[in-house]
């Protein structure tokens, strides 16, 4: 583990990663996958539900465990990821179960099943206040929000290799946004996150300061910038393969080619597009392609 890791950790007092015990729900048979509702405990004894796909009639060539966007919709997670509501170039888990990848979609802390309020995918009015008080509270409490987070990822992570009883050379982690800060951190501080692939979520404190662009509220740690910035967190995945996507138009990568390259080695793959924050079809079938590409050289 990296001396990085090793720090971030340490200052997190974030566990090491253990083996997960789980419940298997529903099956729902689709076009080419089989979608299976899996629940899960987190690090408060709280209830993780997920979604876990795999390609239907062969084994897995890899597993991703896909951490879904922000967006302000706090009433979708795992079901956007899953297609079912939302943005359709966040469908990832059939596009990518459909080519021979198995895919674990958790619900993050308050979003989608995981609100304090309501369950579902229908917006509730203190949806933002549920997620800002998962940062105040633990504040409060001399807790931080990005270690439940992180945990959360090691948690799932560990679901998806023993449901799926992949060996561990054949998974990674991705996400956009949101999703994108979340596999940042995480394959930074885990190991076992053989590759991650991070979409609109890659641009210096510095930048993301000077231009009133806002941080995810599980990056509110005391003195992370003194302790890291993001081209530290890539290098810290390093030599691991890594993609970056980003758009020339999107605040939260205004400056990604330029973080990526404070990076050394060659490990990282660019995608960057004259575009907006929101992914396209371009993006969408990028990542896909990508990650497909990665489990099969495993």
């Amino acid at each position: 583990m990296t001396n990085l890791a090793t720090k971030l950790r340490e200052r997190l007092s974030l566990a090491d990663p253990v083996p997960m015990a789980f419940e298997r729900h529903d099956v729902v048979e689709a076009d080419g996958y089989l979608r299976e509702r899996i629940e899960y405990q987190g690090l408060e004894g709280d209830p993780i539900p997920a979604f876990l796909f795999t390609p239907r009639g062969r084994d897995a060539l890899g597993g991703v465990v896909v951490f879904h966007q922000h967006n302000g919709e706090f009433h979708f997670g795992k079901s956007e990821v899953a297609g079912d509501v939302g943005n359709a170039f966040q469908a990832f888990g059939p596009a990518l179960a459909r080519k021979g990848i198995a895919v674990l979609a958790p619900d993050s802390i308050t979003f989608e099943d995981r609100r304090a309020a309501v369950r579902g995918v229908e917006p509730d009015y203190y949806d933002w206040l549920q997620h800002y008080n998962a940062m105040s509270y633990r504040l409060l409490d001399g807790d931080l929000l990005m270690r439940k987070v992180l945990d959360d990822a090691q948690r799932a992570l560990s679901v998806l290799l023993q449901a799926t009883g992949l060996d561990e050379r054949l998974v990674g982690v991705a996400g956009h946004s949101y999703g994108g800060y979340t596999a940042l951190y995480h394959a930074a501080v885990d190991a076992r996150c053989q590759w991650a692939c991070i979409s609109g979520s890659v641009c210096s404190f510095e930048t993301r300061r000077r231009e009133g662009t806002g941080f995810t509220l599980f990056e509110a740690v005391p003195g992370l910038a003194h302790l890291i910035d993001t081209h530290d967190l890539l290098s810290a995945i390093g030599p691991r393969p890594t993609m970056v996507v980003s758009g020339t138009k999107d605040k939260y990568s205004r400056d990604a080619d330029q973080v990526v390259a404070k990076v050394a080695g060659n490990f990282i793959t660019e995608l960057r597009v004259d575009r907006e924050h929101a992914l396209d079809q371009e993006r969408f079938d990028a990542i896909v392609e990508w990650i497909v590409a990665r489990a099969s050289e495993s």
